[in-house]
């Protein structure tokens, strides 16, 4: 079968035909492709707890609840507790590391852009030592301020905890104490760093990567060696972008992999032009939607229901405020001449960045040129937002929670959200991440939303009734991948429970391969985004200014509203859940 035009498959096939659509349509196979992984990685590493995970489980556990009854804060003794439960990981068993050798992305790198690739034993020892004074030095910190959060303690539990004063004293302490054993950690990772050689690996990883695409690809339809050929060329722009990201500076910047791919695509497509045998591997939208089925499993119910009502207020409360008005405003107020721009740009800001604005254009078929305006827009408020929010929380004296739910619920990215919220403590970096995933469940609700809004009022010709079929053909499908990870990945840990479950799952099968490969794929999407892209044709789309308003207006709105919500939530109507974070 030569190259199959899809939207005309569609209108044209016989009603029976339409069951083939389960394997000659991308939405399908980026299901099936995903959904396999997922199972791939519960099979590699369900297996891979420690022989005494339930021990020293159930020893931890005990810890945590004496402590918490013995004192109205987390003292030194829980924290500790939770990290011998944070160290169980079943991503650091043998298979555990063998598999990260394959999926690792480029190293980082300060000068010398080779380290991306390849660091030798020389060089390794060096780096080592380099590191030795500065990790002394970081475990001496590290034990003074220990030893003053113990005292602090023990000074608050002689005045019985009555004493409020002694007991944010101490609650202060040991808030010094854990930020400086991230700084230890951070300083040890590089006292241990090991010689390492990434080609062989990488080679392996594009080669696995294009034979698993390409297969999807060649019962669609496409040419399998014209498909492989093509993307060797994307992986290695891939390569290209995370050794960009991963370069010191850029990465105390917040200028992420993303940003790198769609500008050396967009270089490459507006100077010599995306060569002609690579367009077959061109595949945004096969890459990213197979990349959104992995983020499913990341979706967690239960994680969703532990922060409470006053996450869901946050995040469910104030995204479709924002889209919905965003929308309006550049609809009434910018008067911008394409809805599908304004749409994607309104999802983009208002629910989850690229994972949303993707969602969004596939449903109301918006263009290439407009999804990667609105993809371009949310890189550079994310990193700008990334930066300052942090500073500018810790300046105005917000609380941890206050702080974490406001980034959680503005910053688009979750990565970046991750970040953002580790730089203000434990607590932020809890309520940010929970928040963002509470708020990544929208991705399906949006485009389901959207799909019914453009099939019944915007793409409908007068006087012609709209059934559900056209609403089936205009929803994206990969979104039923998604929730079927999030729910199957849901039960699974209600099946475990959350300790194991964070050892088997969040620390094996998710964090050990499907979000590694999740991150690759957002990649090679990225680099087809730009090398896509014609400069010509993205620049009438600027015209006024009226798109980077349209995301300056709605993101403020997005802060204003976010940050009302979460003081309502929180400290007014549900101020009990802030003693259980």
């Amino acid at each position: 079968m030569s190259e199959i035009n899809k939207e005309s498959y569609k209108e044209y096939q016989p009603v029976k035909s339409r069951f083939s659509e389960l394997w000659l349509h991308e939405d399908y196979w980026s299901i099936w492709l995903g959904l396999i992984l997922l199972i791939i990685s519960m099979v590699l590493f369900f297996p891979q707890g420690p022989e005494d995970l339930e021990d020293r489980i159930t020893e931890s556990n005990m810890i945590l609840t004496s402590e918490s009854d013995r004192a109205p804060f987390k003292t030194t003794a829980w924290y500790k507790a939770v990290d011998t439960k944070e160290g169980l990981k079943a991503s650091s068993s043998e298979i555990g590391k063998k598999i990260k050798k394959f999926l690792n992305k480029p190293h980082g790198w300060t000068t010398d852009p080779s380290r991306i690739m390849y660091l030798g034993d020389t060089d390794a020892a060096v780096l080592r030592e380099s590191a030795a004074d500065d990790l002394e030095a970081a475990e001496v910190k590290e034990n003074e301020l220990l030893a003053a959060a113990v005292a602090a303690e023990n000074v608050a539990e002689g005045a019985g905890y009555g004493n409020q004063i002694l007991n944010d004293a101490a609650v202060e302490a040991i808030g010094e104490w854990r930020l400086s054993r991230l700084e230890t950690n951070s300083v040890q990772r590089k006292a241990e760093i090991k010689p390492y050689n990434q080609t062989g690996y990488l080679i392996i990883l594009m080669l696995s990567l294009g034979i698993f695409f390409g297969t999807g690809m060649k019962v669609m339809g496409y040419s399998f060696r014209k498909f492989t050929t093509g993307f060797i060329f994307i992986f290695i722009v891939a390569v290209l972008a995370y050794g960009a990201a991963n370069q010191a500076t850029m990465k105390q910047l917040g200028i992420g992999y993303a940003a790198w791919a769609i500008l050396f695509g967009l270089i490459i497509s507006n100077t010599i032009g995306t060569p002609k045998w690579a367009k077959t591997a061109v595949q945004t939208e096969y890459y990213i939607k197979t990349g959104l089925v992995l983020l499913g499993a990341e979706i967690l119910f239960g994680k969703i229901i532990a922060i409470g009502m006053p996450g869901m207020i946050v995040a469910w409360g104030v995204t479709p405020l924002v889209l919905i008005s965003g929308f309006i405003f550049g609809e009434k107020v910018l008067k911008i001449p394409s809805k599908t721009l304004n749409v994607t740009i309104s999802a983009a800001y208002s629910v989850c960045g690229v994972s949303a604005a993707i969602a969004t254009a596939s449903a109301c078929k918006a263009k290439k040129e407009e999804l990667t305006l609105a993809v371009g827009l949310s890189l550079i408020f994310t990193s700008l937002m990334m930066i300052l929010m942090p500073p500018f929380i810790k300046v105005m004296g917000m609380g941890q929670v206050l702080g974490g739910a406001w980034m959680g619920g503005t910053i688009d990215a979750t990565g970046a959200v991750a970040a953002a919220g580790a730089f203000l403590g434990d607590k932020a970096l809890y309520v940010s991440a929970t928040i963002k995933m509470i708020q990544n469940v929208l991705i399906g609700i949006i485009a389901f939303f959207v799909a019914i809004y453009w099939s019944t009022r915007i793409d409908r010709n007068h006087g012609q009734k709209v059934g559900a079929i056209e609403i089936w053909h205009r929803f994206p499908k990969f979104i039923l991948g998604f929730v079927s990870a999030s729910v199957l990945f849901s039960v699974l840990y209600q099946v475990f429970g959350p300790d194991v479950s964070f050892t088997l799952i969040d620390n094996g099968a998710i964090k050990g391969f499907s979000s590694v490969l999740r991150g690759w794929f957002f990649c090679l999407a990225f680099v087809s985004i730009g090398l896509d892209t014609n400069f010509r044709e993205l620049k009438t789309h600027f015209k006024g200014g009226k798109p980077f308003t349209l995301y300056f207006f709605g993101q403020s709105f997005n802060l204003i509203l976010t940050l009302v919500m979460a003081y309502i939530a929180f400290y007014v109507v549900f101020p009990n859940i802030l003693a259980k974070i």
